[in-house]
Protein backbone atom coordinates (compact mmCIF):
# COMPACT_ATOMS: atom_id res chain seq x y z
CA UNK A 1 0.00 0.00 0.00
CA UNK A 2 1.28 3.31 -0.90
CA UNK A 3 1.55 5.32 2.05
CA UNK A 4 0.40 9.01 2.68
CA UNK A 5 3.36 10.60 1.63
CA UNK A 6 3.75 8.66 -1.94
CA UNK A 7 0.13 9.42 -2.29
CA UNK A 8 0.31 13.53 -1.77
CA UNK A 9 2.89 12.95 -3.81
CA UNK A 10 1.41 11.95 -6.26
CA UNK A 11 -1.70 13.94 -5.81
CA UNK A 12 0.49 17.07 -5.65
CA UNK A 13 1.98 15.84 -8.80
CA UNK A 14 -1.44 15.66 -10.25
CA UNK A 15 -2.71 18.66 -9.37
CA UNK A 16 0.59 20.41 -10.47
CA UNK A 17 0.24 19.07 -14.01
CA UNK A 18 -3.35 19.74 -14.03
CA UNK A 19 -2.57 23.44 -13.28
CA UNK A 20 0.00 23.32 -15.81
CA UNK A 21 -2.25 22.18 -18.42
CA UNK A 22 -4.76 24.22 -17.66
CA UNK A 23 -2.51 27.55 -17.47
CA UNK A 24 -1.19 25.73 -20.89
CA UNK A 25 -4.71 25.57 -22.57
CA UNK A 26 -5.43 29.00 -21.17
CA UNK A 27 -2.65 30.49 -22.73
CA UNK A 28 -3.53 28.36 -26.26
CA UNK A 29 -6.54 29.18 -26.30
CA UNK A 30 -5.66 32.92 -26.04
CA UNK A 31 -3.34 33.33 -28.62
CA UNK A 32 -6.01 31.12 -31.05
CA UNK A 33 -8.81 34.05 -29.91
CA UNK A 34 -6.08 36.90 -30.76
CA UNK A 35 -5.36 34.89 -33.73
CA UNK A 36 -9.61 34.81 -34.90
CA UNK A 37 -9.71 38.45 -33.29
CA UNK A 38 -6.99 39.49 -36.15
CA UNK A 39 -8.42 37.64 -38.77
CA UNK A 40 -11.80 39.20 -38.02
CA UNK A 41 -10.33 42.69 -38.04
CA UNK A 42 -8.89 42.20 -41.06
CA UNK A 43 -11.94 40.69 -42.81
CA UNK A 44 -13.63 43.69 -41.55
CA UNK A 45 -10.59 46.22 -43.13
CA UNK A 46 -11.10 44.31 -46.68
CA UNK A 47 -15.10 44.30 -46.14
CA UNK A 48 -14.84 48.55 -45.27
CA UNK A 49 -12.00 48.47 -47.95
CA UNK A 50 -14.76 47.03 -50.79
CA UNK A 51 -17.59 48.75 -49.36
CA UNK A 52 -15.67 52.07 -49.63
CA UNK A 53 -14.65 51.22 -53.41
CA UNK A 54 -17.72 50.10 -54.24
CA UNK A 55 -19.39 53.73 -52.77
CA UNK A 56 -16.77 55.47 -54.85
CA UNK A 57 -17.51 53.68 -58.28
CA UNK A 58 -21.55 54.31 -57.20
CA UNK A 59 -20.85 57.94 -56.51
CA UNK A 60 -18.54 58.12 -59.71
CA UNK A 61 -21.61 56.37 -61.89
CA UNK A 62 -24.07 58.53 -60.31
CA UNK A 63 -22.51 61.42 -61.19
CA UNK A 64 -21.46 60.54 -64.62
CA UNK A 65 -25.18 59.75 -65.07
CA UNK A 66 -25.74 63.24 -63.42
CA UNK A 67 -23.53 64.81 -66.50
CA UNK A 68 -25.48 62.74 -69.20
CA UNK A 69 -28.65 63.57 -68.17
CA UNK A 70 -27.95 66.87 -67.84
CA UNK A 71 -26.21 66.82 -71.61
CA UNK A 72 -29.22 65.06 -72.60
CA UNK A 73 -31.32 67.99 -71.26
CA UNK A 74 -29.50 70.97 -72.85
CA UNK A 75 -29.62 69.01 -76.36
CA UNK A 76 -33.48 68.64 -75.68
CA UNK A 77 -34.07 71.96 -74.64
CA UNK A 78 -31.67 72.85 -77.97
CA UNK A 79 -33.90 71.08 -79.77
CA UNK A 80 -37.21 73.17 -78.19
CA UNK A 81 -35.32 76.80 -78.43
CA UNK A 82 -35.32 75.70 -82.25
CA UNK A 83 -38.93 74.22 -82.94
CA UNK A 84 -39.55 77.64 -81.35
CA UNK A 85 -37.41 80.16 -83.47
CA UNK A 86 -39.07 78.04 -86.29
CA UNK A 87 -42.45 78.41 -85.75
CA UNK A 88 -41.16 82.23 -84.85
CA UNK A 89 -40.20 82.36 -88.35
CA UNK A 90 -43.18 80.52 -89.63
CA UNK A 91 -45.56 82.83 -87.78
CA UNK A 92 -43.61 85.70 -89.19
CA UNK A 93 -43.85 84.43 -92.62
CA UNK A 94 -47.24 83.60 -92.24
CA UNK A 95 -47.48 87.60 -90.99
CA UNK A 96 -45.81 88.48 -94.12
CA UNK A 97 -48.07 87.02 -96.65
CA UNK A 98 -51.33 87.98 -94.90
CA UNK A 99 -50.12 91.19 -94.79
CA UNK A 100 -49.03 90.98 -98.78
CA UNK A 101 -52.00 89.20 -99.58
CA UNK A 102 -54.10 92.36 -97.50
CA UNK A 103 -51.92 94.58 -100.13
CA UNK A 104 -53.07 92.80 -103.46
CA UNK A 105 -56.31 92.63 -102.37
CA UNK A 106 -56.37 95.97 -101.65
CA UNK A 107 -54.79 96.99 -105.54
CA UNK A 108 -57.12 94.20 -106.62
CA UNK A 109 -59.66 96.53 -104.99
CA UNK A 110 -58.21 99.59 -106.31
CA UNK A 111 -57.86 98.50 -109.84
CA UNK A 112 -61.73 96.89 -109.44
CA UNK A 113 -62.55 100.46 -108.94
CA UNK A 114 -60.72 102.18 -111.25
CA UNK A 115 -62.06 99.66 -114.22
CA UNK A 116 -65.83 100.94 -112.73
CA UNK A 117 -65.28 104.14 -113.02
CA UNK A 118 -63.39 103.91 -116.34
CA UNK A 119 -66.55 101.46 -117.66
CA UNK A 120 -68.88 104.58 -116.38
CA UNK A 121 -66.25 106.85 -118.51
CA UNK A 122 -66.67 104.66 -121.29
CA UNK A 123 -70.20 104.43 -121.10
CA UNK A 124 -70.42 107.98 -120.91
CA UNK A 125 -67.87 108.85 -123.63
CA UNK A 126 -70.43 106.99 -125.92
CA UNK A 127 -73.51 108.58 -124.90
CA UNK A 128 -71.61 111.67 -125.54
CA UNK A 129 -71.07 110.57 -128.69
CA UNK A 130 -74.17 108.93 -129.97
CA UNK A 131 -75.42 112.38 -129.19
CA UNK A 132 -72.70 114.43 -131.12
CA UNK A 133 -73.25 111.70 -134.06
CA UNK A 134 -77.44 112.75 -133.76
CA UNK A 135 -77.32 115.98 -133.56
CA UNK A 136 -73.93 116.55 -136.56
CA UNK A 137 -74.62 113.40 -138.65
CA UNK A 138 -78.07 113.39 -138.59
CA UNK A 139 -78.14 109.75 -136.95
CA UNK A 140 -80.68 108.55 -134.61
CA UNK A 141 -79.44 106.91 -131.74
CA UNK A 142 -79.89 103.46 -132.33
CA UNK A 143 -77.64 103.60 -135.53
CA UNK A 144 -75.26 106.03 -133.23
CA UNK A 145 -75.15 103.75 -130.96
CA UNK A 146 -74.44 100.36 -133.54
CA UNK A 147 -71.50 102.58 -135.49
CA UNK A 148 -70.14 103.22 -131.95
CA UNK A 149 -70.10 99.87 -130.91
CA UNK A 150 -68.94 98.02 -134.06
CA UNK A 151 -66.07 100.40 -133.46
CA UNK A 152 -65.10 99.13 -129.92
CA UNK A 153 -65.43 95.62 -131.26
CA UNK A 154 -62.92 95.71 -133.96
CA UNK A 155 -60.38 97.23 -132.00
CA UNK A 156 -61.17 94.72 -129.14
CA UNK A 157 -60.74 91.99 -131.47
CA UNK A 158 -57.67 93.52 -132.43
CA UNK A 159 -56.47 93.51 -128.74
CA UNK A 160 -57.83 90.63 -127.97
CA UNK A 161 -56.34 89.01 -130.60
CA UNK A 162 -52.63 90.15 -130.12
CA UNK A 163 -53.23 88.89 -126.22
CA UNK A 164 -54.47 85.22 -127.93
CA UNK A 165 -51.26 85.40 -130.32
CA UNK A 166 -49.22 86.39 -127.57
CA UNK A 167 -50.18 83.44 -124.91
CA UNK A 168 -50.36 80.76 -127.94
CA UNK A 169 -46.23 81.80 -128.85
CA UNK A 170 -45.44 81.13 -124.94
CA UNK A 171 -47.66 77.60 -124.85
CA UNK A 172 -46.03 76.36 -127.95
CA UNK A 173 -42.44 77.36 -126.60
CA UNK A 174 -43.12 75.42 -123.56
CA UNK A 175 -44.60 72.90 -125.21
CA UNK A 176 -41.99 72.42 -127.53
CA UNK A 177 -39.44 72.30 -124.60
CA UNK A 178 -41.62 69.95 -123.27
CA UNK A 179 -41.29 67.70 -126.31
CA UNK A 180 -37.78 67.66 -127.03
CA UNK A 181 -37.08 66.61 -122.99
CA UNK A 182 -39.60 63.86 -123.34
CA UNK A 183 -37.73 62.80 -126.92
CA UNK A 184 -34.57 63.13 -125.05
CA UNK A 185 -35.12 60.84 -121.73
CA UNK A 186 -36.31 58.61 -124.27
CA UNK A 187 -33.82 58.43 -126.72
CA UNK A 188 -30.80 58.63 -124.19
CA UNK A 189 -32.42 55.79 -122.12
CA UNK A 190 -33.13 53.79 -124.79
CA UNK A 191 -30.44 51.99 -127.28
CA UNK A 192 -31.51 49.95 -129.52
CA UNK A 193 -30.04 47.42 -132.33
CA UNK A 194 -30.23 48.47 -135.92
CA UNK A 195 -31.34 45.98 -138.41
CA UNK A 196 -31.40 46.75 -142.33
CA UNK A 197 -32.86 43.93 -144.74
CA UNK A 198 -31.61 42.93 -148.17
CA UNK A 199 -33.81 41.59 -151.28
CA UNK A 200 -30.98 38.43 -151.44
CA UNK A 201 -29.81 35.60 -149.21
CA UNK A 202 -26.32 34.14 -150.22
CA UNK A 203 -26.19 30.18 -149.72
CA UNK A 204 -22.42 28.77 -149.44
CA UNK A 205 -22.49 25.63 -151.03
CA UNK A 206 -19.81 22.96 -150.68
CA UNK A 207 -18.44 22.91 -154.58
CA UNK A 208 -19.80 24.38 -158.07
CA UNK A 209 -21.20 20.70 -158.52
CA UNK A 210 -24.01 21.07 -155.91
CA UNK A 211 -25.25 23.65 -158.60
CA UNK A 212 -25.70 21.40 -161.45
CA UNK A 213 -27.93 18.94 -159.15
CA UNK A 214 -29.97 21.98 -157.97
CA UNK A 215 -30.53 23.14 -161.40
CA UNK A 216 -31.50 19.55 -162.09
CA UNK A 217 -32.24 17.48 -165.71
CA UNK A 218 -33.45 20.12 -168.15
CA UNK A 219 -34.04 22.69 -165.48
CA UNK A 220 -36.71 20.55 -163.34
CA UNK A 221 -35.29 20.98 -159.97
CA UNK A 222 -34.68 24.72 -160.20
CA UNK A 223 -38.27 25.05 -161.85
CA UNK A 224 -40.29 23.44 -158.95
CA UNK A 225 -38.05 24.92 -156.18
CA UNK A 226 -38.76 28.45 -157.68
CA UNK A 227 -42.38 27.35 -158.14
CA UNK A 228 -43.31 25.78 -154.65
CA UNK A 229 -41.10 28.64 -152.81
CA UNK A 230 -42.43 31.51 -154.34
CA UNK A 231 -38.97 32.57 -154.84
CA UNK A 232 -35.92 33.89 -157.75
CA UNK A 233 -33.09 31.18 -157.59
CA UNK A 234 -30.07 32.84 -159.28
CA UNK A 235 -27.04 30.63 -160.46
CA UNK A 236 -24.26 32.26 -161.71
CA UNK A 237 -20.54 31.98 -162.42
CA UNK A 238 -19.95 33.05 -158.84
CA UNK A 239 -18.06 29.99 -157.67
CA UNK A 240 -19.51 28.15 -154.21
CA UNK A 241 -22.84 30.29 -153.64
CA UNK A 242 -25.98 30.85 -155.50
CA UNK A 243 -28.79 33.97 -154.70
CA UNK A 244 -32.19 33.67 -153.23
CA UNK A 245 -34.44 36.41 -154.46
CA UNK A 246 -37.32 37.83 -152.82
CA UNK A 247 -39.18 41.34 -151.43
CA UNK A 248 -40.80 38.72 -148.79
CA UNK A 249 -38.59 38.01 -146.05
CA UNK A 250 -40.33 35.16 -144.48
CA UNK A 251 -40.90 33.10 -148.01
CA UNK A 252 -37.24 33.60 -148.37
CA UNK A 253 -36.33 32.60 -145.15
CA UNK A 254 -38.09 28.87 -146.07
CA UNK A 255 -36.49 28.80 -148.95
CA UNK A 256 -33.39 29.30 -148.12
CA UNK A 257 -33.87 26.83 -145.25
CA UNK A 258 -35.21 24.05 -147.73
CA UNK A 259 -32.24 24.51 -149.95
CA UNK A 260 -29.42 24.45 -147.20
CA UNK A 261 -31.29 20.98 -145.79
CA UNK A 262 -31.41 19.96 -149.29
CA UNK A 263 -27.80 20.50 -150.26
CA UNK A 264 -26.44 18.58 -146.89
CA UNK A 265 -28.65 16.06 -147.70
CA UNK A 266 -27.21 15.64 -151.27
CA UNK A 267 -30.81 14.46 -152.67
CA UNK A 268 -32.60 16.59 -154.64
CA UNK A 269 -35.82 16.06 -156.65
CA UNK A 270 -39.06 17.33 -156.65
CA UNK A 271 -40.43 15.14 -154.64
CA UNK A 272 -37.83 15.34 -152.19
CA UNK A 273 -38.23 19.37 -152.40
CA UNK A 274 -42.15 19.21 -151.47
CA UNK A 275 -41.04 16.65 -148.45
CA UNK A 276 -38.34 19.04 -147.15
CA UNK A 277 -40.82 22.35 -147.66
CA UNK A 278 -43.30 21.30 -145.82
CA UNK A 279 -41.08 20.36 -142.96
CA UNK A 280 -39.51 23.47 -143.03
CA UNK A 281 -42.86 25.72 -143.20
CA UNK A 282 -43.91 23.52 -139.93
CA UNK A 283 -40.38 23.98 -138.27
CA UNK A 284 -41.19 28.18 -139.00
CA UNK A 285 -44.72 28.26 -137.57
CA UNK A 286 -43.31 26.56 -134.39
CA UNK A 287 -40.18 28.97 -134.89
CA UNK A 288 -42.14 32.01 -134.96
CA UNK A 289 -44.69 31.72 -132.24
CA UNK A 290 -41.84 30.59 -129.91
CA UNK A 291 -40.05 34.02 -130.95
CA UNK A 292 -43.09 35.80 -130.00
CA UNK A 293 -43.97 34.20 -126.59
CA UNK A 294 -39.93 34.78 -125.94
CA UNK A 295 -40.89 38.32 -126.91
CA UNK A 296 -43.59 38.91 -124.80
CA UNK A 297 -42.19 36.64 -121.49
CA UNK A 298 -39.23 39.36 -121.64
CA UNK A 299 -41.81 42.50 -121.74
CA UNK A 300 -43.95 40.89 -119.03
CA UNK A 301 -47.05 41.38 -122.12
CA UNK A 302 -48.72 38.03 -121.08
CA UNK A 303 -51.64 37.61 -121.91
CA UNK A 304 -51.81 37.86 -125.52
CA UNK A 305 -53.99 35.84 -128.19
CA UNK A 306 -52.43 32.84 -129.32
CA UNK A 307 -52.66 34.79 -133.14
CA UNK A 308 -51.25 37.86 -131.83
CA UNK A 309 -48.08 35.96 -130.49
CA UNK A 310 -48.03 33.92 -134.05
CA UNK A 311 -48.08 37.16 -136.07
CA UNK A 312 -46.04 39.48 -133.80
CA UNK A 313 -43.11 36.47 -134.44
CA UNK A 314 -43.54 36.54 -138.20
CA UNK A 315 -42.58 40.50 -137.81
CA UNK A 316 -39.09 38.96 -138.08
CA UNK A 317 -39.20 38.28 -141.82
CA UNK A 318 -41.20 41.34 -142.49
CA UNK A 319 -39.48 44.98 -143.01
CA UNK A 320 -40.32 48.51 -144.88
CA UNK A 321 -37.80 50.41 -146.46
CA UNK A 322 -35.04 48.23 -145.44
CA UNK A 323 -36.11 48.22 -141.73
CA UNK A 324 -36.85 45.16 -140.21
CA UNK A 325 -40.42 45.12 -138.96
CA UNK A 326 -40.00 43.50 -135.54
CA UNK A 327 -37.01 45.31 -134.33
CA UNK A 328 -38.79 48.57 -135.22
CA UNK A 329 -42.15 47.18 -132.89
CA UNK A 330 -39.56 46.62 -130.59
CA UNK A 331 -38.65 50.37 -130.64
CA UNK A 332 -41.21 51.93 -131.04
CA UNK A 333 -42.70 50.19 -127.61
CA UNK A 334 -39.85 50.87 -125.33
CA UNK A 335 -39.71 54.29 -126.57
CA UNK A 336 -43.78 54.63 -125.80
CA UNK A 337 -43.52 53.28 -122.69
CA UNK A 338 -40.64 56.05 -121.56
CA UNK A 339 -42.24 58.80 -123.13
CA UNK A 340 -45.25 57.41 -121.14
CA UNK A 341 -43.73 57.28 -117.96
CA UNK A 342 -42.79 61.09 -118.28
CA UNK A 343 -45.98 62.11 -119.12
CA UNK A 344 -47.88 60.19 -116.27
CA UNK A 345 -49.44 57.60 -118.64
CA UNK A 346 -49.53 53.72 -118.03
CA UNK A 347 -46.14 52.35 -119.01
CA UNK A 348 -47.62 48.58 -119.67
CA UNK A 349 -50.58 49.65 -121.95
CA UNK A 350 -48.38 51.97 -124.11
CA UNK A 351 -45.69 49.08 -124.49
CA UNK A 352 -48.57 46.93 -125.70
CA UNK A 353 -49.64 49.51 -127.90
CA UNK A 354 -45.98 50.04 -129.42
CA UNK A 355 -45.93 46.56 -129.60
CA UNK A 356 -49.49 46.08 -131.50
CA UNK A 357 -49.37 49.33 -133.53
CA UNK A 358 -47.88 47.51 -136.96
CA UNK A 359 -49.24 43.77 -136.26
CA UNK A 360 -51.08 43.85 -139.68
CA UNK A 361 -47.60 44.47 -141.21
CA UNK A 362 -47.30 40.60 -141.01
CA UNK A 363 -50.25 39.80 -142.84
CA UNK A 364 -50.22 42.67 -145.44
CA UNK A 365 -48.24 40.68 -148.02
CA UNK A 366 -50.45 37.76 -148.00
CA UNK A 367 -53.78 39.35 -147.48
CA UNK A 368 -53.02 42.73 -149.03
CA UNK A 369 -54.59 45.69 -148.02
CA UNK A 370 -53.83 48.70 -145.40
CA UNK A 371 -51.65 47.30 -142.43
CA UNK A 372 -53.86 49.81 -140.26
CA UNK A 373 -57.29 48.22 -141.29
CA UNK A 374 -55.81 44.89 -140.45
CA UNK A 375 -54.23 45.59 -137.45
CA UNK A 376 -57.48 47.05 -136.05
CA UNK A 377 -59.42 44.31 -137.32
CA UNK A 378 -57.14 41.57 -135.18
CA UNK A 379 -57.20 43.91 -132.17
CA UNK A 380 -60.60 43.90 -131.86
CA UNK A 381 -61.38 40.63 -132.82
CA UNK A 382 -59.33 39.34 -130.11
CA UNK A 383 -60.31 41.75 -127.34
CA UNK A 384 -57.51 44.22 -127.16
CA UNK A 385 -57.85 47.79 -124.43
CA UNK A 386 -59.68 50.75 -126.70
CA UNK A 387 -56.05 52.49 -126.39
CA UNK A 388 -54.01 49.92 -128.36
CA UNK A 389 -56.77 49.98 -131.34
CA UNK A 390 -56.78 54.32 -131.26
CA UNK A 391 -52.82 53.73 -131.85
CA UNK A 392 -52.86 51.49 -134.33
CA UNK A 393 -55.31 54.18 -136.34
CA UNK A 394 -53.55 57.26 -134.51
CA UNK A 395 -49.79 56.17 -136.07
CA UNK A 396 -50.66 56.82 -139.83
CA UNK A 397 -53.41 60.02 -139.27
CA UNK A 398 -56.65 57.95 -139.27
CA UNK A 399 -58.08 59.18 -136.42
CA UNK A 400 -56.59 61.64 -133.62
CA UNK A 401 -54.87 60.16 -130.36
CA UNK A 402 -56.90 60.04 -127.46
CA UNK A 403 -54.72 59.17 -124.76
CA UNK A 404 -51.07 59.70 -123.04
CA UNK A 405 -50.51 56.18 -124.31
CA UNK A 406 -51.41 56.57 -128.20
CA UNK A 407 -49.65 60.09 -128.84
CA UNK A 408 -46.56 58.25 -127.02
CA UNK A 409 -46.94 55.54 -129.43
CA UNK A 410 -47.29 57.95 -132.45
CA UNK A 411 -44.23 59.97 -131.05
CA UNK A 412 -42.09 56.85 -131.08
CA UNK A 413 -43.09 55.86 -134.69
CA UNK A 414 -42.04 58.75 -136.27
CA UNK A 415 -39.08 59.11 -134.34
CA UNK A 416 -38.06 55.30 -134.71
CA UNK A 417 -39.07 55.58 -138.50
CA UNK A 418 -37.24 59.08 -139.49
CA UNK A 419 -33.97 58.56 -137.54
CA UNK A 420 -30.99 58.62 -140.12
CA UNK A 421 -29.94 55.58 -141.57
CA UNK A 422 -33.10 53.11 -140.06
CA UNK A 423 -34.81 53.27 -143.59
CA UNK A 424 -33.46 53.13 -147.23
CA UNK A 425 -35.03 53.59 -150.27
CA UNK A 426 -34.32 52.82 -153.97
CA UNK A 427 -33.50 56.30 -155.80
CA UNK A 428 -36.95 56.10 -158.35
CA UNK A 429 -39.21 56.27 -155.67
CA UNK A 430 -37.28 59.05 -153.63
CA UNK A 431 -36.95 60.92 -157.00
CA UNK A 432 -40.57 60.81 -157.76
CA UNK A 433 -41.86 61.33 -153.77
CA UNK A 434 -39.53 64.46 -153.84
CA UNK A 435 -40.88 65.39 -157.66
CA UNK A 436 -44.61 65.40 -155.99
CA UNK A 437 -43.63 67.28 -153.37
CA UNK A 438 -42.37 70.32 -155.33
CA UNK A 439 -45.59 70.22 -157.56
CA UNK A 440 -47.85 70.63 -154.58
CA UNK A 441 -46.43 73.11 -153.19
CA UNK A 442 -45.43 75.01 -157.02
CA UNK A 443 -49.50 74.47 -158.01
CA UNK A 444 -50.61 77.41 -154.68
CA UNK A 445 -51.07 80.67 -155.78
CA UNK A 446 -48.74 83.16 -155.67
CA UNK A 447 -45.41 80.30 -155.05
CA UNK A 448 -42.73 81.33 -156.94
CA UNK A 449 -39.89 78.70 -156.26
CA UNK A 450 -40.31 75.44 -153.87
CA UNK A 451 -37.06 73.68 -153.34
CA UNK A 452 -36.97 70.10 -151.74
CA UNK A 453 -34.24 69.49 -149.30
CA UNK A 454 -32.56 67.31 -146.45
CA UNK A 455 -33.42 63.85 -148.57
CA UNK A 456 -36.97 65.36 -149.05
CA UNK A 457 -37.58 65.86 -145.35
CA UNK A 458 -37.98 69.27 -145.68
CA UNK A 459 -39.78 71.83 -148.55
CA UNK A 460 -38.84 75.38 -149.20
CA UNK A 461 -41.73 77.32 -150.39
CA UNK A 462 -41.01 80.82 -151.43
CA UNK A 463 -43.92 83.18 -152.07
CA UNK A 464 -44.97 86.94 -153.41
CA UNK A 465 -44.15 88.85 -150.57
CA UNK A 466 -46.43 91.68 -152.47
CA UNK A 467 -49.97 89.38 -152.42
CA UNK A 468 -49.42 87.37 -149.60
CA UNK A 469 -49.43 88.22 -145.64
CA UNK A 470 -48.38 86.39 -142.92
CA UNK A 471 -51.75 85.01 -141.96
CA UNK A 472 -51.70 83.82 -145.01
CA UNK A 473 -48.64 82.48 -145.43
CA UNK A 474 -49.32 80.65 -142.07
CA UNK A 475 -52.92 78.80 -143.96
CA UNK A 476 -50.70 78.28 -147.01
CA UNK A 477 -48.05 76.25 -145.10
CA UNK A 478 -50.52 74.02 -143.39
CA UNK A 479 -52.35 73.66 -146.68
CA UNK A 480 -49.27 72.45 -148.49
CA UNK A 481 -48.46 70.03 -145.41
CA UNK A 482 -52.59 68.51 -145.23
CA UNK A 483 -52.09 68.08 -149.11
CA UNK A 484 -48.59 66.09 -148.79
CA UNK A 485 -50.35 63.86 -146.55
CA UNK A 486 -52.61 63.18 -148.20
CA UNK A 487 -51.23 62.30 -151.75
CA UNK A 488 -47.46 61.58 -150.99
CA UNK A 489 -46.61 58.24 -149.21
CA UNK A 490 -42.99 58.68 -146.93
CA UNK A 491 -41.68 57.80 -144.00
CA UNK A 492 -41.71 59.54 -140.73
CA UNK A 493 -42.60 63.44 -141.35
CA UNK A 494 -41.74 66.17 -144.23
CA UNK A 495 -41.40 69.78 -142.86
CA UNK A 496 -43.14 72.70 -144.94
CA UNK A 497 -41.60 76.59 -144.75
CA UNK A 498 -42.74 79.16 -146.33
CA UNK A 499 -40.98 81.80 -146.94
CA UNK A 500 -42.01 85.42 -147.50
CA UNK A 501 -39.41 88.35 -147.75
CA UNK A 502 -40.64 91.93 -148.71
CA UNK A 503 -37.56 93.60 -150.50
CA UNK A 504 -37.60 97.64 -151.03
CA UNK A 505 -34.77 99.09 -153.19
CA UNK A 506 -33.93 102.83 -154.12
CA UNK A 507 -31.45 104.58 -155.43
CA UNK A 508 -29.77 107.99 -154.18
CA UNK A 509 -28.39 110.14 -157.08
Amino acid sequence: MLSIVEVSSIVGGMVIGAGVSYLWLKKSEKRRFSHLELEAKAKAKAIEFEAGCILKDAHVKLKENAIEQESEFQKRMAKVDERNREAILKQKEIESQKEALNTLESAVLDKQRALESLELKKQQSIDDAIEKMQNVASYTKEEAKAYILEKVEKQSRADVAAIVRKYEQEAKIEGEKKANYILAQATTRYAGDFAGERLINLINLPSDEHKGRIIGKEGRNIKSLEMLLGVDIVVDETPGVILVSSFNLYRRAIATRVIEILVEDGRIHPGRIEEVHEKVEKEFEDKTYAEGENILIDLGLFPMHEELVRLLGRMKYRASYGQNALLHTLEVAKLARVMAAEMGGDEKLALRAGLLHDIGKALTQDMGGSHVDIGVDLCRRHGEHPSVINAILAHHGHEEPDSVESAAVCAADKLSAARPGARREVLESFTKRVKEVEEIATSKAYVTKAYAINAGREIRVMVNAQKMSDNEAVLLSKEIAKEIQDKVQYPGEIKVNVIRELRATSFAK
